[in-house]
């Protein structure tokens, strides 16, 4: 059975991007190393690529070659034009939409357009098999979280106050608890976290030192 993780960049105050969709210096942390970090599949760095501290490489290169199918927003498909249908990670991805997929757009991509959320994320299981569903945080994935369909959240912590913009938790409104954190790693201008997502009337998880650097 896969594991649904929630994840992205994060500004100390909780917005992945301002109200324009722009990042700022949420990603500096991308391209302040030495270790060229090469997506989906890429085999090598290409100009402007990614170069990341040896930790944050280390974290991220591992959690990127876990997934198996990511899930996304059609907001998110849009702006970057579903990445020409090479995802950063998995090989398969599903957009929540009411919107079916542009007329011709790469019919070689395994993209799926569903228009429900609980689908949306049913679906990318399928696809994952054993490996790791990563639902993009914001809107979609909060209202993934809010429905209890994510087992643990993934948080790329910058240290910047945007001050308002787009939150990481998008629309929810409820108090939800998290077990304290298993991965704990400083990168470079980076906090990445890791927690798993605490069910009601489960037991807490154990308190031991979490996976760090």
């Amino acid at each position: 059975m896969s594991t649904v993780v929630m994840h992205n960049v994060v500004s100390v105050d909780g917005f992945i991007a301002d109200a324009n969709d722009q990042v700022g210096p949420l990603f500096d942390w991308y391209f302040n190393g030495d270790v060229p970090l090469t997506p989906g599949e890429m085999d090598e760095p290409s100009m402007g690529a990614f170069k990341v501290s040896q930790a944050s490489y280390d974290y991220v290169r591992a959690a990127w070659d876990s997934i198996g199918a990511m899930v996304i927003g059609r907001h998110l498909f849009d702006i970057t034009n579903g990445w020409e249908g090479k995802p950063p990670a998995g090989e398969h991805v599903v957009v929540v939409t009411h919107r079916p997929k542009p007329d011709g757009w790469h019919p070689e991509a395994s993209y799926h357009f569903v228009d429900d959320v609980t689908q949306a994320i049913a679906k990318a299981k399928e696809l994952a098999g054993e490996r790791t569903v990563a639902v993009a945080a914001g809107d979609v994935g909060g209202q993934a979280f809010a429905l209890g369909l994510v087992d643990e959240v993934a948080m790329d912590v910058a240290p910047v106050v945007l001050g308002s913009g787009k939150p990481y938790f998008g629309p929810v409104d409820a108090q939800h608890l998290l077990d304290d954190p298993h991965t704990v790693i400083q990168g470079t201008r980076v906090l990445h976290l890791r927690y798993r997502v605490r069910r009601p009337g489960a037991p807490h998880a154990d308190t031991s030192v979490p996976e760090s650097l």
